[in-house]
């Protein structure tokens, strides 16, 4: 299994690879990437605004699609090309540097076009705020199906987290919401502090104490009269695995963890990059986590970023956890999940599943198929929460 590669830089892939798990079409996607193969020879850093053109371009065309859809009447289908509009957009707006021209812009367009397809496509999420204590954390919200009992009118449901740079919508097309909703499951995709929106629209900063924005949740979560309080789990992507790890950890109301993608130093992992070591994950990375850690500068940034650590806290986890992560990751190395795993000692029922080749999913989270991380994932929370499986 090998991740798609049409440029000869692995930023890049990852982001067309991660549009393909995510709904994309190959045709379309086929038809962005051959126009800018020259620019991606400039570097993963200097040619983001060709890559933002053409992928923003598809972006217009299928809204104007969508509209002419919508106008005969066949809201469903335009609601499927308002799914790829957004997706497109958001590929291209993450791809660029903080400040460029035009991200702004191609942000409110993803995000407005989600929405709309929300709508017209009948859609299971919801969109909800939940506060914070200087702002609000906004997220999707999708509810169980599957065929639970009728009398259980309160279901289990997992609060599903943002790694360094994607969006509550990219953990929507993850499509691990639908897989837990049809095992009886509901989830919470978050933007919190550091990522999505809440970053870009109200300028809050990684909390590296994630529980602090995680109880925000579980608050939440609790006043909903279709959530069963006591069957509440945790989830994170990329550097979730940080952030989930550590919020169920410090947050006693949570019933099981996952991690999709192992993240047990990534202080550490900072040191490594400066040192060129691994691939980074978007370009302009360094301005990226300033901007995400609200740093003034690299001295800033490490000092802000010390306690993205989990050693010395794993052993206040006591309830079940998976530990997954792909053989081939080249952003985080595989003995990172090794780290999690060893330090998981009061857990009553800890797993560790490394991808391989034999499966796939051997990328980064998964993003060379995410099938098998996904599926493990809806099952493992079916199995310690109480969903179906069958």
């Amino acid at each position: 299994m090998a991740l798609y590669s049409p440029f000869p830089n692995y930023i890049w892939n990852l982001s067309v690879a991660i549009a393909m798990e995510s709904g994309g079409q190959i045709g379309e996607i086929v038809d962005m990437c051959q126009p800018i193969q020259d620019a991606a020879n400039e570097g993963a850093d200097a040619g983001t605004p060709a890559f933002m053109r053409e992928w923003a371009r598809m972006g217009e065309k299928l809204l104007e699609l969508a509209a002419e859809d919508e106008a005969k009447g066949r809201a469903f289908s335009a609601s499927n090309k308002l799914e790829r509009a957004s997706l497109y957009l958001f590929t291209a707006e993450r791809m660029q540097g903080h400040g460029h021209p035009g991200r702004t812009e191609t942000f409110a367009k993803a995000r407005e076009a989600f929405d709309r397809s929300t709508r017209l496509g009948r859609i299971n999420r919801e969109r909800v705020e939940i506060s914070l204590p200087d702002g609000t954390m906004p997220a999707l919200y999708t509810r169980a199906t599957g065929d639970g009992s009728a009398a259980e009118t309160r279901r289990p449901v997992v609060v599903f987290c943002n790694g360094l740079d994607s969006c509550k919508e990219l953990l929507y097309w993850t499509r691990l919401p639908e897989e837990l909703a049809r095992r009886g499951i509901s989830t919470l995709c978050v933007d919190q502090p550091g990522s999505g929106e809440a970053l870009r629209l109200q300028n809050l900063p990684v909390d590296p104490h994630s529980e602090s924005w995680a109880s925000k949740a579980v608050d939440w979560l609790e006043a909903q009269d279709d959530v069963d309080p006591d069957r509440i789990g945790m989830t994170g992507i990329s550097l979730g695995g940080h952030f989930a790890p550590r919020a169920v950890a410090y947050e006693p109301r949570f019933a099981s963890g996952a991690v999709w993608g192992a993240n047990h130093n990534w202080r550490e992992v900072q040191d490594k990059r400066m040192q060129r070591e691994g691939e980074n994950p978007v370009p302009h990375y360094w301005a990226h986590v300033h901007w995400a850690f609200g740093a003034d500068g690299q001295e800033d940034f490490l000092e802000k970023s010390a306690d993205m650590n989990l050693n010395g806290h794993m052993d206040r986890i006591k309830v079940p956890f998976l530990v997954t992560h792909g053989a081939n990751d080249r952003q985080i190395s595989p003995s990172y999940a090794d780290d999690l795993y060893d330090q998981l000692v009061n857990s009553p029922r800890r797993e560790k599943v490394i991808f391989t080749e034999r499966e796939g999913g051997v990328e980064h989270v998964g993003a060379d198929n995410m099938a098998y991380g996904r599926d493990l994932l809806a099952d493992w929370f079916a199995e310690t929460l109480g969903g179906q499986t069958a």
